[in-house]
């Protein structure tokens, strides 16, 4: 279990894909996020290039989302942050969540760069990565097909040295 004052990180079991899959499907959630089939949240939690996490947070411990990091064997050290489903919004563990992942990323992974894409329409989390400092690399026009036609990601990345001087900063600090 990996955790800072806030929430904990616990690998995600095959018990826990019911409540993935349930969360990733909430109509609040789906359209932020390119849901997985069952399938591949199962070979995501056994391949050891994936880190499949479960976020819980409060005293009982209770699960208030799913993390996925991708490319943690990358010989490149380039991590994606594939997915972080939070589903208790507006209490700050999404905060919380991603400055724990950039921990796990750079100081135990030792990522160079650690990067994710969002959906141009997901305002909010591309706010929290902007202050987060994730730097925007740029746009895949229309690479997503929705039930409404097609989106465009953003593709944003914040690098090792980048981090450090945000340690250095203060600006890590669990939140």
């Amino acid at each position: 279990m990996i955790g800072n004052a806030r929430i904990r990180l616990r690998p995600t079991l095959t018990d826990d894909l019911d409540y993935v899959l349930t969360v990733e499907n909430d109509p609040v959630n789906r359209p932020s996020i390119t849901p997985w089939e069952r399938t591949q949240h199962e070979a995501a939690v056994r391949f050891p290039d994936f880190r499949h996490f479960i976020v819980e947070a409060g005293d009982a411990q209770e699960p208030v989302g799913f993390v996925i990091l991708v490319g943690c064997r990358n010989h490149h050290k380039s991590i994606e942050l594939k997915r972080m489903v939070i589903q208790s919004k507006g209490r700050g563990l999404g905060r919380a969540c991603l400055r724990l992942l950039k921990k796990i990323a750079f100081e135990d992974l030792g990522a160079h760069r650690f990067w994710l894409d969002v959906k141009t329409h997901n305002v909010r989390a591309k706010a929290l990565y902007d202050k987060e400092g994730f730097v925007e690399e740029g746009r895949l026009r229309e690479s997503v097909r929705t039930d409404a036609g097609y989106e465009s990601l953003v593709v944003m990345s914040l690098l090792e040295s980048e981090y450090a001087e945000r340690c250095t900063a203060g600006l890590e600090a669990a939140a």
